[in-house]
């Protein structure tokens, strides 16, 4: 048995004990379901990686002590940073690691629902008029924006929208008073993602449009556990 049959197998499965409560919306609800199971299964490591965030933040005062003896000296700051790091045991990425683990399933799911051999059962389920399989340019030449299919993912887009607001609001008010966001400057690759994270959640947005239903519905779960995991442990 491949990876992708063994996968639809679990799908089908949450579908079956999901089918009395949610009827023909059953299969949508275990892709919920999944990946907040795929969520709880990484959240070890995003509590660990609010810890480094601490941890990092506890490292400022040498931090900029560094900066204030290498300060004409910015490759010699970013070595002495990252010996800083490596010697405390931090790592600066630490808080990747989460979201990187995330995306096999993701793959899994986009490939089941893109016709993939092992998933083509799975294709004709729904989220309520919207196929699983379809995308936002398929609700849009069936029936238009404010057709059956379209009003699904109007909702969808509201609450990517919501959570995506959320999210730029709560990591610019965390920039904004945590100097551990300023450190990107000094650890190579990491000033970039600070200045590019108040925006992320609204790459979703494009994702949710381009990307079939289901996973889609994965990712726009994913984001909103996210959302409140981080407001509950950054907060």
């Amino acid at each position: 048995m491949s990876v992708f049959s063994a996968f639809a197998h679990v799908v089908e499965y949450f579908a079956d004990l999901l089918e009395p409560v949610f009827h023909g919306s059953a299969t949508a609800a275990a892709i919920v379901l999944f990946t907040a199971l795929v969520r709880l299964l990484v959240h070890p490591l995003s509590r660990a990686a609010a810890r480094g965030q601490r941890a990092r933040a506890a490292l400022q005062p040498k931090v900029a002590e560094l900066r204030r003896k290498h300060g004409k000296d910015p490759e010699r700051l970013r070595r002495a940073v990252l010996e800083l790091h490596a010697e405390e045991k931090v790592s600066p990425l630490s808080g990747c690691l989460p979201s990187l683990l995330q995306m096999p399933a993701f793959f899994l799911l986009y490939h089941l629902f893109s016709g993939g051999g092992a998933g083509d059962g799975l294709l004709s389920h729904r989220l309520f008029a919207a196929p699983l399989g379809g995308r936002w340019s398929d609700a849009l030449a069936d029936g238009g924006v404010f057709g059956p299919a379209g009003l699904v993912y109007l909702a969808l887009f509201a609450l990517v929208a919501a959570v995506a607001a959320f999210n730029y609001r709560r990591t610019k008010e965390m920039a904004a008073g945590n100097p551990v966001m300023a450190e990107g400057e000094q650890v190579p690759g990491l000033g970039a993602v600070n200045r590019m994270m108040p925006f992320m959640s609204f790459f979703t947005l494009v994702t949710a449009a381009v990307v079939p239903l289901a996973a889609a519905l994965y990712v726009v779960t994913s984001t909103t556990w996210s959302a409140l995991e981080r407001a509950a442990l950054y907060r």
